[in-house]
């Protein structure tokens, strides 16, 4: 299949020399072209599975037992790893971004990382709100339906209108401090950032080869950086030092075995993208500042 070079410009692109199949419909290039075909469903589903990790897994903690693991060894002296539900969904984001950055550039990442801070801003305004809202007297929760069973609480007190404990649930769900939104937030920014450097950086080392050393390497610092914001920001001086660290670093390292054990399915995303988009962009010539409004320096 005949090639045919993404944008028209008199000076020679570096980046194809990086091109290791010139028969393959794939062209490498630092330039990314105006438009692409699936940039805008990936930014989709990057901003989706952000938001949902804030909604449904950012407020519960849970553990495994791994009976393998050495008696009084830290950070599980029994053998039981805690971590926040919110793992299930944090390393796909960072498969995403990790897609986002090898097919697209750093440029276009850049992009949909503010997209994705202004998502999570308007979610916690939006939270902030709704659960500031007075709860209505005769409202029932959603678990035990209209006029069932009331829900089980620490509250036992027969006065207590079903309104009230409803909104204490939902308050324990939605409502969270200022100091939890901030580290989040924070964290997210500039663990996507970090992750999108190392990633378009070490995609110009390697010459396109070898995707997983950049794809856990990646994830391997943009995680730690997401990590060491996060937990201490969000729970220094509310949980005790010991906590923090072992939560942090518990959930740090299975965010990315987790991103290990993705390998092949980032390989099969990446692949199709490519022959979809028909462009592999390097970053040889990229203005990498998070506040840049183009993609090129100068």
């Amino acid at each position: 299949m005949e090639k045919t070079p993404p944008a028209a410009d008199p000076s020679p692109d570096p980046a194809a020399a990086f091109d290791l199949d010139p028969s393959d419909g794939i062209i490498a290039t630092s330039r990314a072209p105006v438009t692409f075909r699936h940039y805008d469903l990936v930014m989709a589903a990057f901003v989706a599975i952000l938001l949902l990790s804030n909604i449904i897994g950012a407020a519960k903690l849970t553990y495994v037992d791994v009976p393998f693991w050495p008696q009084g060894w830290w950070p599980a002296p029994d053998g039981t790893f805690i971590y926040g539900a919110g793992i299930l969904f944090f390393p796909l984001g960072y498969v995403i971004g990790d897609v986002l950055t090898e097919i697209y550039g750093f440029a276009k990442a850049r992009r949909v990382i503010w997209v994705g801070t202004a998502a999570m801003l308007f979610l916690a305004f939006m939270s902030y709100i709704v659960t500031a809202l007075p709860p209505f007297a005769g409202w029932e929760c959603a678990a035990s339906g209209f006029g069932g069973e009331r829900p089980v609480t620490s509250n036992t007190d027969p006065a207590v209108t079903g309104g009230a404990i409803c909104q204490s649930t939902y308050e324990s769900v939605f409502g969270s401090t200022w100091r939890i939104v901030v580290a989040s937030i924070t964290a997210f920014w500039a663990g996507e950032f970090v992750n999108s450097f190392v990633m378009a950086k070490m995609k110009v080392l390697t010459k396109g080869r070898a995707l997983w050393t950049r794809t856990i390497g990646s994830t391997f610092v943009g995680q730690g950086v997401d990590s060491l914001i996060f937990y201490p920001v969000a729970f220094y001086g509310i949980w005790t030092t010991e906590a923090v660290l072992t939560v942090m670093i518990t959930n740090w390292a299975l965010k990315v075995a987790w991103e290990a054990a993705l390998t092949p399915v980032t390989y099969v995303v990446v692949a199709k993208l490519k022959a979809a988009e028909g462009v592999e962009v390097f970053d040889l010539d990229t203005d990498f500042s998070p506040f840049a409004s183009s993609g090129a320096k100068g």
